[in-house]
């Protein structure tokens, strides 16, 4: 009998995702236990992981090490979501004393500057805090040794108590001053206390990584120089016979996004009429249910800039296809809403489907208007835009304006009349401007004479 419920139990673990939330319900939480060498004493400790997921944030992995031998015990929690395609820099213009409380979510790979002070923080330990927690830190941390820099070197002390003064000043915000959060990974966060609508002293910006960036987070392997057979041919190389893109299915093993349990993605290139080929990947997890499905094209960037604008009228146009790619803007002007590049990542579904989705990212997922720190004013803003979305998946709501801007010209909306115009669909094709070349990393890239220096 005690081995039928050990074989239970050890099924219902195998059952459970890699990274499960915090319950009352959980009477085994699995902890991982190792010895490990304490950088101390030379001794063996112990050292205990548990992997979990942060409330309306992401999977984090909390470790903790203690030595029985001399005390030592340390605590370090660590980023366990994927790296993000995309890097992404945020710019905020600090004004007023408000500004201090909004949320900053760093990982093991930001970094953080202020341009005014000439000041950097290096990547370092991940943490969630305040703006004005950051500047605390860094304060008590050159507060530290100050008594025994006054003794041994009275003149850097002197220096460095003329900064601290300088940082204690921007506690009190006398001035605007400018935060800058840089993390190539992507996964780091500023706050927008007037999300839905867009902060005009905030700016993101998503960016394609360099090679020392890939580098930095560990993305780039040791690169394998091609073998040949004994025919002259590259082994591994396929020639292109006997595999049609169009009618084949591939199916590759990958980590569920959100439990990240071992699961299958499927792929498949699919031809959208009076459009262009797209590849098409959806995942489904076994462990906690998750669906997902995202879409890419197959055509590269377009020479020219496209924008999109839908006039919503009438209850067919709900159910119009919409190809979302990872690098477009949506916004609906009649509700001054707008979204990010790289938001919701890529997606081929319905009009319906896309605004529910903006609705379920800003109100389920979102890890700032809920809880103890989440204010009544936003979270009342926020539940009167969702509401007026539904009033447009409804029909409540008509003569709505729908916006993709895609600068790399790879969305789509379906018209009803193709292949005659649409009198309620408006495509603007434009030239990119700099900054949009910048974040799609076409500045750097060299097409011709590329072999020279």
């Amino acid at each position: 009998m005690y081995e039928t419920n050990e074989n239970i139990a050890s099924s219902d673990t195998l059952n459970k995702p890699l990274f499960r939330d915090i319950t009352a319900e959980d009477y085994d939480p699995e902890i991982t236990e190792m010895e490990s060498l304490c950088v101390n004493c030379e001794e063996q400790g112990v050292t205990r992981l548990f992997l979990t997921k942060i409330p309306f944030y992401k999977e984090v992995i909390v470790s903790s090490f203690c030595c029985d031998h001399c005390g030592n015990k340390n605590a370090e929690l660590q980023s366990g979501g994927s790296i993000q395609d995309r890097g992404v820099s945020y710019k905020l213009n600090v004004t007023n004393i408000r500004d201090l409380n909004r949320q900053v979510v760093k990982t093991e790979y930001a970094t953080i500057r202020i341009p005014s002070l000439d000041f950097e923080v290096a990547p370092g330990k991940s943490n969630l805090t305040t703006l004005e927690g950051v500047i605390s830190q860094v304060i008590d941390g050159l507060e530290q040794q100050q008594v025994q820099r006054k003794v041994e070197h009275p003149d850097v002390a002197e220096k460095i108590e003329e900064f601290i003064g300088k940082l204690k000043d921007l506690k009190l915000v006398e001035k605007p001053f400018q935060f800058v959060l840089d993390d190539p990974s992507g996964n780091s966060f500023l706050e927008n206390p007037y999300a839905p609508t867009k902060d005009a002293e905030l700016t993101v910006s998503h960016y394609a990584r360099t090679r020392q960036q890939d580098e930095f987070l560990g993305l780039l392997e040791q690169e394998e120089e091609p073998v040949e057979d004994s025919e002259g041919k590259t082994v591994g190389q396929d020639d292109g016979e006997g595999f049609n893109t169009q009618n084949e299915v591939l199916s590759f093993s990958t980590n569920c996004p959100n439990c990240r349990s071992p699961c299958d993605t499927h792929m498949k290139l699919v031809n959208i009429p009076h459009f262009k080929e797209v590849v098409i990947m959806a995942t489904t997890c076994s462990k906690c249910g998750h669906r997902d499905n995202e879409v890419k094209s197959s055509g590269g960037i377009e020479e020219l800039g496209q924008k999109i604008d839908l006039v919503i009228n009438t209850p067919e146009d709900m159910a119009r296809d919409v190809l979302k790619s990872e690098l477009s803007t949506l916004s609906i002007p009649d509700l001054d809403f707008e979204m990010e590049m790289g938001t919701l990542g890529g997606k081929f579904t319905t009009v319906e489907g896309l605004l529910l989705d903006v609705k379920t990212q800003l109100k389920d997922f979102n890890p700032f208007f809920r809880g103890d720190s989440s204010q009544p004013q936003m979270c009342e803003q926020l539940s009167d835009f969702c509401e007026k979305i539904d009033e447009i998946v409804q029909g409540k709501r008509t003569g709505v304006h729908f916006v993709l801007d895609d600068a790399s010209g790879n969305s789509y909306i379906q018209s009803l009349c193709a292949p005659d115009p649409d009198p309620q669909l408006t495509i603007t094709r434009y030239t990119r401007t700099w900054e949009q070349n910048e974040e799609l990393g076409l500045n750097d890239m060299k097409t011709e004479n590329y072999e020279q220096a």
